[in-house]
């Protein structure tokens, strides 16, 4: 057995010698003979590969982005030096000495092919052929894969020849540090990420150029098999091969032995994320992804790498999540426990080995995080023990008291995957104190509006993008309640009602067709008889309202809807009055922002700006204004929706201490809650709801579910103004006349001292000027 196993190796390795010595020769006869059939790779001139459309906020934050391959394209100098010499000694150390083929490595692949043969010859296990491309190679492979004729699997002869003949064209025309940058760009470091700028932001959160040694060996290590070496996968793999980058480092010269031996002591870490992180703005985000697929089409989105700025202000976006979240939160405990879905035991998994996304990001005091419960019944009788990533937690009863159970074992079961939220953290103790909390059914939805701009500075559309990414800001039409009434009043005030007309708030029939009457109602179900139009509003009185409506006249009030940018065609019934039209979240605070802007509505907008890949501008928005009404008239509805807030349904904003403005609304049976607010700069809106037409609980009103979430807003929106000791102040027209009056007849006082309210009036319309009130 010995003599033979001799014998034959002795005979292959003089094949081997013979198939060295000729291959030189032979090569360029097959390489001519193949040549005129393949194109120029003049292609590479103009190298444009996929890349990553990027979604920036008004501050140039990134928050978001839209890619097939992620990738982002840079120059040679931006590649640390250290990363492209672990690149070329992991993947080609001949790189910067052959021609685009490596005639050593092809003759050791030939070789190590003969000798696999007399291996399954004497009964071996069988293997695979060995590699031997160049970097060239490899990128005329995954450049060019219509040129070289490659698809996956293909190992065929001819595959090879083709291949081999464009590395030698890209050698022949291009310089090996292009050579290098185009291979750097391209190649693929797993997750959906190409390009070492991508990957090192992935896995390091850093640029290609800020790589340290060892992090430029791993990733030059990766390129091999990205789907097994890296470290998101397998972080004894992803050492191994960062370990043979750092000494094929040290064999090519490039670092000395004791500093690759060094670099292998050190552990691998990684400070990236494999998903992709999630958007602030997801809702807004996927606003603009419409609105450039529309533009410029999906492969242009996805393909072409376009620079999005946005109007989105960071801050008030993240005090619009929080504000959202906890307010929706609140209303639907109040419609009671659920017990949760979700149990890690029964879906496979076990308690101790189940991980969640959410534990792979920080944790904070505020925070509403998953939770996995590894007991019952301990360590008090009456609690539970959960794990939270590497946090522990106990749910004591003060956690779940708002369930009314008694005790944590009608709660939770072992297994469950609950939602708490954190109340205290010891970082130390590695323990966090926790509330029980669950996913609402409840949804919510803000928007706010710069007044002047249009600009829309921060958007919410529902309670979790990933469950449901309906957009209940800009897609859901529901009926407007009480924030209708503004529109009503403003019909009136042109039309020579003042703040202080008399509206008598009394039963009241009407005919309504077919021999039926309709006969409107007070939230309350009470009347308080002659009352002011200031007190109509304030109060959110019914009956005014729709009396006002029909002195007016319908046809009058629904024109000026259109003019302030309600598309839907609202029917001329006096109920519209009243809010039974349907309207989006994103129209009526549109809408609003009239009041304070001097009559002047802007259209709403959220892309400010789209450059492509090389900075040319594909798009610039501007404001639009449009004369909606006169300025005296807004400024009188200002004041007006002043008293909302000072005195009326929207009063516990008053605490606020800002000049600010605003209307409640409600819908039957509690559907529907809103409330829309502005100051002098900024309109907020707020809308709290269920997405099935069902009444959200009793008192659920606009000022119980609605407002707490727009007051929450506003308060991080005033902390951070420059200058919050001095408020901005609602612009007065020249034309208007203030007096005091008193706030429950609207009779005029001598003074101040009188205890009554500054009105204010247009002029010639002040009592005493010949004028008269309304009694509709």
């Amino acid at each position: 057995m010995a003599h033979y196993v001799f014998k034959y190796a002795r005979g292959a390795g003089l094949a081997a010698l013979f198939v060295v010595a000729a291959t030189a020769g032979i090569l360029s006869g097959v390489l001519f003979a193949y040549a005129g059939d393949l194109p120029q790779i003049s292609a590479l001139d103009n190298y444009a590969p996929s890349t990553i459309t990027r979604i920036y906020a008004a501050d140039g934050q990134p928050i978001g982005d839209f890619a097939v391959q992620r990738r982002l394209v840079v120059g040679y100098d931006d590649i640390a030096p250290q990363l492209r010499q672990a690149i070329i000694a992991a993947e080609d150390g001949d790189f910067d000495r052959h021609f685009g083929l490596s005639i050593s490595s092809i003759a050791v692949r030939i070789v190590s092919d003969i000798l696999r043969v007399v291996k399954d010859k004497i009964g071996g296990q069988p293997s695979r052929p060995a590699g031997a491309s160049t970097i060239t190679q490899q990128l005329a492979r995954n450049l060019l894969p219509e040129t070289v004729g490659y698809q996956i699997g293909d190992v065929s002869l001819e595959r090879k020849i083709r291949e081999a003949i464009v590395a030698i064209q890209i050698e022949k025309r291009y310089t090996k540090r292009e050579i290098l940058t185009f291979y750097a760009n391209h190649i693929l470091f797993g997750h959906g990420t190409y390009g070492v700028e991508a990957a090192a932001r992935l896995y390091f959160s850093k640029s290609a150029k800020d790589v340290s040694l060892e992090e430029a060996a791993l990733l030059a290590g990766i390129i091999q098999s990205p789907a097994r070496q890296s470290p998101f996968v397998s972080i004894e793999a992803a050492t191994r091969r960062r370990n043979y980058a750092l000494q094929r480092m040290a064999d090519e010269g490039f670092i000395a032995q004791s500093t690759a031996d060094g670099a292998k002591k050190k552990p691998v870490v990684v400070y990236g994320q494999p998903q992709q992180p999630r958007s602030i703005a997801p809702f807004f985000v996927e606003e603009v992804r419409q609105h450039l697929e529309q533009q410029y089409g999906a492969k242009a989105l996805y393909e072409h790498g376009l620079s999005v700025t946005t109007t989105l202000d960071v801050k008030l976006q993240e005090a619009a999540n929080r504000a959202v979240d906890r307010g929706i939160r609140q209303v639907d405990r109040k419609r009671g426990f659920r017990p949760t879905r979700t149990n890690v035991i029964a879906s496979g998994s076990t308690v101790d080995r189940f991980k969640d996304e959410r534990w792979s990001r920080p944790v904070a005091v505020g925070d509403i995080v998953p939770a996995v419960v590894e007991s019952v019944g301990k360590p008090a009788p009456t609690g539970a023990r959960l794990r939270i990533g590497r946090y522990h937690a106990d749910l004591v009863r003060e956690g779940f008291a708002w369930t009314h159970r008694t005790a944590a074992s009608d709660v939770v079961t072992v297994g469950d995957l609950i939602e708490v939220e954190i109340t205290r953290l010891d970082e130390a103790a590695a323990t966090a104190t926790v509330i029980l909390d669950q996913a609402p059914l409840v949804q919510g939805a803000l928007i706010a509006i710069d007044n002047r701009t249009g600009q829309i500075r921060a958007e919410v559309g529902g309670s979790n993008f990933n469950r449901s990414k309906f957009n209940r800001a800009i897609q859901a039409y529901r009926q407007l309640g009480s924030t209708f009434k503004p529109i009503v009043y403003t019909a009136a005030v042109d039309r020579g009602f003042t703040p202080v007309s008399t509206i008598v708030d009394a039963p009241v029939s009407y005919a309504a067709g077919n021999g039926q009457t309709y006969t409107p109602q007070n939230y309350d179900r009470k009347f308080e008889g002659g009352i002011t139009l200031r007190r109509a509003l304030e109060d959110s009185r019914n009956i005014p309202a729709i009396k006002t409506m029909d002195a007016v006249g319908p046809p009058t009030v629904l024109a000026y809807a259109k003019r302030f940018g309600f598309k839907e065609n609202f029917g001329p019934y006096l109920p519209i009055a009243l809010g039974a039209g349907d309207a989006t979240l994103l129209e009526v605070t549109s809408a609003y922002t009239v009041f304070p802007n001097q009559g002047v509505r802007m259209k709403p907008f959220d892309v400010l700006k789209v450059l492509d890949r090389d900075g040319n501008l594909l798009e610039e928005n501007r404001s639009e204004p449009t004369d909606a009404i006169r300025a005296d008239t807004a400024f009188i509805m200002t004041n007006l929706l002043r008293g909302v807030v000072e005195r009326g349904t929207a009063a516990s904003a008053a605490s606020l201490n800002w000049p600010l403005a605003g209307k409640t609304g409600t819908v039957d049976n509690n559907t529907d809650a809103w409330f829309i607010g502005f100051d002098p700069n900024i309109t907020v809106g707020v809308w709290v709801g269920l997405d099935e037409k069902k009444p959200l609980g009793p008192n659920e009103t606009g000022a119980v579910a609605a407002l707490p979430i727009w007051i929450d807003f506003m308060k991080a929106y005033i902390a951070a103004q420059p200058d919050a000791e001095h408020p901005p102040k609602f612009e007065v027209p020249g034309n208007i006349v203030f007096l005091w009056v008193d706030k429950a007849t609207g009779a005029v006082l001598p003074g101040e001292a009188g205890g009554g309210i500054r009105e204010a009036f247009i002029a010639g319309t002040q009592p005493g000027a010949d004028t008269f009130l309304h009694q509709p």
